[in-house]
């Protein structure tokens, strides 16, 4: 049975730059489930797909048509990153919209910045 992590809402708040110096076990084990949810094609697509939209939300519907994938599989995988603690997510009506968390994208890319 896997244990449940807290969700890591900040990657600032669990590390520095990975060259700064070694993760902890239990800094890589919080890390593992953002880094695994991008690392499918599809999420890592939606999350672009979003963050490139007007305004930088989309809805559901906004994102089926990008993608060979029935409306449930494109839901299952957007539940995956909002879990992840990378997308904001909000229900207007019978659709529910995501939002990027920005602060997560800036924090993912200064824990992989070479620190100088």
């Amino acid at each position: 049975m896997s244990k449940s992590l807290p969700l890591l809402t900040s990657v600032a708040e669990c590390c520095s730059s990975l060259t700064a110096e070694p993760l902890t076990g239990d800094q890589s084990e919080r890390l593992a489930p953002v880094f695994k949810a991008l690392g499918d094609p599809v999420r890592l697509r939606l999350v672009s797909l979003i963050a490139s939209h007007e305004g930088g939300e989309a809805c559901v519907c906004d994102l089926n048509d990008a993608f060979e994938l029935s409306q449930p599989t494109i839901s299952h995988h957007l539940k995956i990153l909002h879990e992840a603690g990378l997308l904001d997510r909000s229900k207007r009506g019978v659709w529910v919209h995501y939002r990027v968390r920005p602060e997560m994208l800036a924090d993912l890319a200064g824990l992989l910045a070479a620190a100088r």
